[in-house]
């Protein structure tokens, strides 16, 4: 039988034990204290190790009496598995499948928000990723039609620790699960979420394939070299995959007690709204505001949406590398800018005004991703709890002499918002709409709107 020692060490150090094994360093310093590897991670020491299960410090005297060496291998299912998820690395979580038969690639992200999983699941902007829910009771309160923020989901998987269970809401319509096989969505449980995240905070977000076979049946090695290929979000234009095909009026507005969602039949002004994968939570609060909202493709020339005479510009949110959607963004919405109408961005919309003043960006390590994000704005003093949703920031050091940071994250000191000092447009990385303060970030409508009335005005 091995020690510990042994086995960190033929695992590459602590470091790369706690990487093989999807956990941080302090899991590393556990086993050396407790001088056993916990059972749920042993598949992982084996496959990297090439030991037998009774190398391994704490397997029972029994199991190891009678069981192969390598019974316990990474690439064979438990026993009940029938879904997993398949790391670019070669890492494998065992689960059980729901929701759509299906395989998808893309990046593994993880969001800590405790409500609003349907809203998570259909924002544009998590195109091409793969979520890891922190929160154990998703699906509790099941599917409905009016928390749809895109018309359909853009998110490639989710993952969850607990089972999905029965639906226990008035507004509920559909079961989760049923709601996912709709939409051609995998979903596996089971999966130790907090290790998993753990990973992705202390390595960053991997590349992975999701997949649910109600068989139990898999191709790991067709598995593996699919999350491998994936190439990543960097440098990857996802706006054109969510984007309108074409250009629609909008005019409803804000849910309300008890009458849900209004219309705004009363509106004072105009905005085109460039559709790079925007929530509707966010163009209800454009209607709820005031404003009469033409909404735009994402490769909207500054000339076409010139064209519909607007009062002001808004910069939706959206999933991908802004740097690939400013290719043909950017110079829109600098054409706009020459004019001097008010502009106003959020998320992605923030990053490809960023680029347009002349801005860089960058991909984080660690993205940001749920609804309890603190924000500080630094015109005020105050500090908004805010939900996000992204994977690439404003470097501020960047910003052209004509620009300021507004906002910036009391997480990592990140730049969460930028403003022009001679013009009227500004952004924010964050999603004021989300309601996550709740109404802490709801002002941020109206400057918009009240950059419109000075503008009409001639005071800007």
């Amino acid at each position: 039988m091995r020690t510990v020692e042994d086995i960190i060490a033929l695992l590459g150090g602590p470091e790369a034990a706690a990487t093989h094994c999807g956990v941080g360093t302090e899991a590393i310093r556990k086993w050396r204290q407790a001088k056993a590897i916990p059972a749920k991670h042993w598949p992982a020491v084996l496959s990297a190790t090439g030991l037998a299960l009774s190398d391994l410090p704490g397997a029972p005297a029994e199991t190891m009496k009678t069981e192969p060496p390598m019974a316990a291998s990474a690439e064979t299912p438990p026993e009940g598995a029938t879904g997993c998820l398949v790391l670019a690395d070669g890492t494998i979580f065992w689960g059980r499948g729901f929701g759509a038969e299906a395989a998808m690639v893309g990046e593994v992200c993880f969001n800590t928000g405790m409500t609003g999983y349907q809203e998570t699941l259909t924002d544009p902007s998590y195109a091409g990723q793969i979520i890891t829910f922190t929160f154990p009771h998703i699906g509790n309160v099941g599917t409905n039609n009016e928390d749809m923020e895109g018309v359909t989901p853009a998110t490639r998987g989710l993952i969850v620790k607990q089972d999905v269970t029965e639906p226990a809401n008035w507004r509920a319509t559909k079961d989760l699960r049923d709601w996912l096989v709709s939409h051609g969505i995998p979903g596996v449980s089971g999966i130790d979420t907090r290790a998993l995240t753990v990973r992705i905070r202390d390595v960053g977000a991997p590349n992975g394939v999701i997949c649910h076979r109600a068989d139990g049946r898999f191709d790991i090695a067709a598995l593996k070299a699919q999350a491998a290929a994936f190439p990543g979000l960097e440098g990857m234009d996802l706006a054109k995959e969510v984007t309108c095909r074409q250009t629609y009026a909008w005019d409803e507005t804000e849910w309300v007690w008890p009458t849900g969602f209004g219309r705004q039949e009363a509106p004072q002004h105009k905005v085109v709204a460039v559709d790079y994968g925007a929530k509707r939570n966010i163009l209800r609060c454009l209607a709820s505001a005031g404003c009469e909202v033409v909404v735009v493709p994402a490769t909207a020339t500054a000339e076409e949406i010139l064209a519909h005479k607007p009062d002001g510009v808004f910069l939706s949110n959206g999933p991908g590398d802004p740097a690939a959607t400013g290719e043909y963004a950017v110079p829109a919405i600098q054409g706009v800018l020459e004019t001097r109408l008010p502009v106003f961005g959020i998320c992605l919309g923030h990053q490809l005004l960023s680029l347009a003043l002349g801005a860089k960006t960058y991909k984080l390590a660690r993205g940001h991703r749920g609804a309890n994000q603190p924000v500080k704005d630094l015109e005020t003093g105050k500090v908004e709890i805010t939900s996000q949703n992204h994977g690439f920031a404003v470097d501020p050091k960047t910003l052209p002499a004509n620009a300021k940071v507004t906002h910036v994250s009391l997480f990592d000191g990140t730049n969460e918002g930028v403003a022009a000092t001679d013009r009227p447009a500004f952004s924010v990385q964050y999603h004021p709409e989300a309601s996550s303060g709740p109404t802490d970030s709801h002002y941020l409508f109206r400057r918009f709107v009240e950059m419109i009335e000075a503008h009409k005005a001639g005071r800007a």
